[in-house]
């Protein structure tokens, strides 16, 4: 089996020493042996350290290795929409096996993909676009496809993960936890990606077309960062018996889904809630199965490796017994709710005026918008007299038109913040 490596940075060099040091494994597994026969690099003779590869395998054409009648597999590790787009249409039109890491790319266009795979009649595999080296994809594509699921929450960003348990665990604020997080490694130079919940974003518009058998994608999945939190708001929530993560949150009722990404209060009873460092969970409710938990590390170069050499290794199979993964399922074309119409719950913290009435006020605004408060918790006197009130679940519209009208009242200072709040606090 003759492979092409698109891309040689932290991922692609680790499947390059992986492929090496599991040579005869990795035969034994499949039933012949994997060779590498190009590497689509920017820069030929740039210092790659020690990898296991001849220099006269490198070359800066990816489009015209990918076309090449002696190539197999095609593993994309280059990230970003284009040129990658472009190569994998080319390769997978061309009859051959595709696994790609691209998370960006699935998200916003994997239907061109899977298009494109559909055409060909090859594999298109991309378990290390989610998680890591969690076993995350194929369960939902081939495992569940007996069951419905019909709720998926996750932690699926390890830096900002990283990032609130240190703020968590230290009562740091945000900027000094994202600093450790910049120094040890776990966030880049511009975060934003991370911290803006973009990443994640991606990651959940896959997972939802999986779950739900419908294309989904980057832009219909609602997306807000965490840079918002607080030292404050972890506080707030400690005081409830809870934390905060930047959770990917998909659901699926009878006629649409619901796809979003955003800071939430959980119980820490809850088994996301245990979940720290920079690790990753995921946490599937279907059906029948019940309740299902997916664990682990979800990121970093020899992590992602071992996931596309999973994939590498069902591709050469399918391709030496004449066989095909199992292909796209979009059949249920399930439109996606707007944020509006998500049902969930707020956690709202107003420093209000200390006077008589402050509080019939306030409920009367929750009323008014038809949302019902489970608990007001009230502290302070004069300049720091506070409100902090946990609502029970509504049309997320409902809710964000309470925090607008409270945001009017002469009584209301401030809104000092708003967290939607998950998993049955």
């Amino acid at each position: 089996m003759r492979l092409a490596l698109l891309g040689c940075g932290t991922v692609g060099s680790e499947v390059v020493r992986l492929l090496h040091h599991q040579a005869d494994d990795l035969t034994a597994r499949i039933g012949a042996p994997l060779e590498i026969v190009g590497i689509a690099v920017r820069r030929i003779g740039r210092e790659r350290g020690d990898l296991p590869v001849d220099d006269g395998l490198f070359t800066t054409d990816a489009l015209g290795l990918v076309k090449r009648d002696d190539v197999d597999v095609v593993v994309e590790v280059v990230g970003g929409i284009e040129p990658a787009r472009t190569w994998l249409v080319e390769a997978l039109r061309g009859g051959k096996s595709v696994i790609t890491a691209n998370k960006a790319l699935l998200a916003e266009d994997g239907a061109t993909l899977h298009d494109a795979a559909a055409e060909g009649g090859a594999d298109l595999y991309y378990e290390a676009s989610v998680a890591g080296a969690i076993p995350l994809l194929r369960p939902l594509r081939e495992s569940l496809h007996g069951d419905n699921v019909t709720r998926v929450t996750g932690i699926v960003n390890g830096t900002t993960n990283f990032i609130l348990s240190s703020m968590d665990a230290t009562g740091a604020g945000f900027s000094e936890a994202l600093e450790e997080a910049t120094e040890l490694g776990y966030a880049e130079a511009d975060p934003t990606a991370d911290v803006e919940g973009f990443d994640a974003a991606a990651k959940a518009a896959i997972l939802a077309s999986l779950a739900f058998h419908t294309r989904v994608t980057a832009a219909d999945v609602f997306r807000e960062g965490m840079t918002g939190v607080t030292a404050g708001d972890m506080a707030s929530a400690r005081e409830m018996g809870c934390t905060i993560k930047l959770l990917c949150i998909a659901e699926r009722n009878e006629d649409s889904v619901s796809v979003r990404v955003h800071p939430a209060m959980i119980p820490r009873t809850h088994p996301l809630a245990s979940v720290g460092d920079a690790f990753n969970a995921v946490f599937v409710e279907a059906e029948a199965a019940g309740q299902l938990m997916f664990y682990g590390r979800g990121a970093g170069g020899t992590p992602t490796a071992s996931a596309v050499l999973g994939d590498v290794v069902a591709a050469a199979r399918n391709r030496l017994s004449g066989t095909r993964a199992p292909s796209e399922s979009n059949y249920a074309h399930l439109p996606v709710r707007p944020i509006g119409a998500a049902v969930t719950r707020y956690h709202i913290n107003l420093d209000v005026d200390d006077k008589p009435g402050v509080l019939a006020a306030v409920a009367g605004v929750f009323a008014k918008h038809e949302v019902s408060i489970a608990t007001v918790r009230q502290s302070g006197r004069e300049e720091d007299a506070k409100l902090v009130i946990v609502t029970h679940v509504a049309p997320d519209a409902n809710l964000a038109a309470t925090v607008d009208a409270l945001s009017q009242l002469e009584i209301v200072r401030s809104i000092a913040s708003v967290l939607r709040v998950e998993g049955g606090v």
